[in-house]
């Protein structure tokens, strides 16, 4: 059980409320954490005065949703080394076989260095190119986001445009990020090389028949292997660590993007993607039992978290269920919700049968917002009930 702290109060439908063009309450949260039924009668009495009368489809916000993108992940930083590789010492051949084996060992030594060189090259080109595509796709991010805020039709198609514009910019990201993997895999084959080029260079003191000037060279051959090595390894590292971390963000920006476009669509601006919030395992699983007790959609006793009332066509909640479900979220990770199809009882076994039809689709209909917005489907149960206390089919959230 969650603290009152984090509990959503229903506010109750029969407060009236002033008539204008958004009135009555398809969905009644409140955020503030008191017990509707216990709340101070003055600040009661004064919200019944202040609030537009009761008219059928509105939503009340249940808070500002703060700045666009709040809650985004910042694009982690690339790493900023440049792998120059030492270069190598000339030496006279000395006319011995271990003096041209010095020779040619720095022959593959020069060859190792001019592709560390290359490769170097290629991924400082490829971290400018993450850089300048990220810095288009926060643009266009930035700009649809700031639309959304002050208000928009639905289906801008403006914002469409802008929206495929962006989309296309991340999936440049994650091309780009493709050409660092590959380049991981080059380098990986270098280190092999290097490896090889270390325990020649040490064997080669083993072979007799070699001049003081022969070791002098392959003692100086075997500081610059092991500093190529060195390097290497560090390039290895540096671009695996860019990868992941790129690759993790290029993810968590897909979510976001899911929900700007559900965002889009109908006008509204949400925030970060749900799943960000819930910094929960999406390959997680909910608890048999807890399923269980959601299918019996058993809600005698229970709080929702939210009501929807789907009195009237297009009923606008999504803005409202995000803003609850994400505050829950931002306090309880690793929330997970019961979703309730409520069909009234009212009008005989028939009328009951189409009403329990019709809260299973808006039910459904409101679970593929929450996966829209990011909200992972294993974290929300969906079951159906009917109540003598429900004038009109509605859905229900529960928090598990």
């Amino acid at each position: 059980m969650m603290s009152w702290k984090f509990r959503v109060a229903v506010v109750g439908a029969t407060f009236l409320l002033p008539a204008c063009a958004f009135t009555e309450e398809a969905l009644w949260p409140s955020l503030t954490g008191e017990d509707p039924a216990g709340g101070n009668a003055k600040q009661t009495q004064q919200a019944q005065q202040t609030t537009p009368a009761q008219q059928p489809g509105a939503v009340v916000p249940i808070a500002a949703p703060g700045q666009p993108g709040a809650g985004a992940v910042v694009q982690p930083p690339l790493g900023s080394t440049d792998f120059t590789p030492p270069g190598v010492t000339p030496g006279p051949d000395t006319g011995t076989f271990v003096g041209k084996k010095a020779v040619e060992l720095r022959g593959e030594l020069a060859r190792l260095q001019q592709s560390i060189a290359e490769h170097n090259a290629a991924l400082q080109q490829s971290r400018a190119k993450v850089v300048q595509d990220s810095q288009r796709y926060h643009t266009t991010v930035g700009t649809i986001n700031a639309r959304l805020q002050v208000g928009t039709t639905p289906g801008n198609p403006i914002l469409v445009q802008q929206f495929n514009s962006a989309q296309g910019d991340l999936d440049r990201v994650s091309t780009d990020i493709a050409e660092m993997n590959n380049l991981a895999t080059r380098v990986a084959a270098d280190s092999t090389m290097s490896a090889f080029l270390s325990e020649s260079a040490r064997a080669a003191f083993g072979i007799s028949g070699a001049v003081d000037e022969d070791h002098r060279q392959l003692t100086i051959l075997e500081d610059e292997v092991n500093r190529t090595v060195v390097l290497i390894d560090r390039l290895l590292k540096e671009v695996a660590d860019d990868v992941r971390r790129q690759t993790a963000y290029v993810a968590t920006e897909r979510g976001n993007l899911n929900l700007l476009s559900a965002g889009i669509k109908s006008g509204e601006i949400y925030g970060a993607s749900l799943v960000n919030r819930a910094m929960a395992s999406v390959a997680g699983t909910v608890p048999e039992e807890s399923r269980s007790a959601a299918r019996t959609g058993d809600i005698a006793g229970r709080r929702p978290l939210v009501v929807i009332r789907f009195d009237k066509p297009n009923v606008p909640y999504q803005q409202a269920v995000y803003n609850a479900v994400s505050r829950v979220l931002e306090q309880r990770p690793d929330a997970t919700f019961d979703l309730v199809a409520v069909a009234p009882t009212a009008g005989g076994p028939a009328r009951v049968a189409v009403n329990t039809n019709k809260s299973r689709r808006f039910a459904e209909g409101v679970l593929r917002s929450l996966v829209e917005m990011g909200l992972p489907p294993n974290k929300v149960a969906i079951a159906g009930t009917t109540s003598d206390a429900a004038n009109t089919n509605e859905v229900h959230i529960y928090l598990r």
